[in-house]
C-alpha cells in the first residue's frame, strides 16, 4: 500500500493443483504470514509442471516484486522440476549441495538412493531453507524462496524464511457488517468514503442469498495507520446510520 512496504508474489507449481486433485492452501498461509510482517502480497499465479512456464513466470515475478515464494515441485520424482527451472531462470548450474547431501544422508542412510539425491540439488549460489518436518531442504536464491508443496512442510519452512525478510508497517483491518440491504444500496456511500480517505482501503463483500435476515455486506476497512482506520470506521458507521442502514463493527 505504500512505497516503503516490501511487495511479494506467490508462484504455486503443480499439475495436481490445476487438475483439482489437490486443493491448494499454501496461498492463504503465505498471505497471512506476509501480512503479519507488513509485506504486501500483490500477485499469485498457479502453473503446471512445465519448465518453460516456470522459468518465464519466475523471471517476470522476481523483477516485479521484492520477494517471490514458490511452492511445489522439489521432491524426488521425475516431475519435480522446480529446482531445474529456477537454475535455468537464474542462469546457474544445479549441483548437489554438500550440506543438503549431509542432511539427507543422515535422514535416509542406506536408503539414500538416486531419486532422493535429486532433493540435494540446489542452484549455484543458493542457500538452504530448513525443513524440520522431513529434513529435505528448500532453498533461497536472490529474492526467490523455493519451498515444498505439502502444506505442513511449507508452513514449517516459513520459520526459517521469516528472519531473512525486510518487514514493513502492518496493515490494520476492521469489518463493518451491514444487514438488510444489498451491496448496491451502499455503493455510492462506500465510493464517497474511499474518495475522502485516499490512504484507506475500503472493500465490499456481500453475503446471503437475498432472503429476509440473510442479505447483507461485510465492509472491510484497511490501512497502515491504525488511528485513521478507526476514524474511517467511525465515519462509515455514522454515514450508514444517517442513511437508515443497520450496521455494526464486528
Amino acid at each position: 500500500m505504500t512505497e516503503s512496504s516490501p511487495t511479494a508474489a506467490v508462484l504455486i507449481i503443480g499439475d495436481e493443483v490445476l487438475s483439482g486433485r489437490t486443493q491448494d492452501t499454501n496461498l492463504n498461509t503465505i498471505a497471512r504470514f506476509l501480512a503479519a510482517l507488513g509485506i504486501d502480497l500483490e500477485e499469485a499465479r498457479t502453473i503446471g509442471d512445465r519448465k518453460d512456464q516456470i522459468v518465464d513466470s519466475l523471471n517476470a515475478l522476481r523483477v516485479a516484486h521484492d520477494y517471490v515464494f514458490t511452492t511445489g515441485g522439489i521432491g524426488p520424482t521425475h516431475d519435480d522440476i522446480t529446482a531445474d527451472a529456477v537454475a535455468t531462470a537464474f542462469g546457474v548450474a544445479l549441483p548437489e549441495h554438500p550440506d543438503a547431501m549431509a542432511i539427507l544422508g543422515r535422514r535416509y542412510g542406506d536408503a539414500f538412493n538416486t531419486a532422493r539425491r535429486r532433493m540435494a540439488r540446489i542452484p549455484e549460489g543458493g542457500t538452504l531453507i530448513a525443513n524440520p518436518v522431513t529434513d529435505a531442504p528448500g532453498f533461497q536464491i536472490g529474492n526467490v524462496f523455493v519451498m515444498a508443496g505439502v502444506p505442513k512442510i511449507m508452513t514449517a519452512m516459513l520459520e526459517d524464511v521469516a528472519p531473512r525478510l525486510r518487514t514493513g508497517a502492518v496493515v490494520h483491518a476492521r469489518t463493518v457488517r451491514v444487514t438488510g440491504v444489498g451491496e448496491g444500496a451502499i455503493a455510492d456511500l462506500l465510493t464517497a468514503a474511499a474518495r475522502a480517505e485516499r490512504e484507506i482501503s475500503f472493500g465490499s463483500y456481500p453475503f446471503g442469498h437475498g432472503s429476509v435476515g440473510e442479505l447483507g455486506t461485510n465492509l472491510v476497512v484497511r490501512g497502515r495507520d491504525e488511528a485513521k482506520v478507526e476514524a474511517a470506521v467511525d465515519g462509515l458507521l455514522a454515514d450508514l446510520a444517517m442513511a437508515g442502514i443497520e450496521a455494526v463493527q464486528i
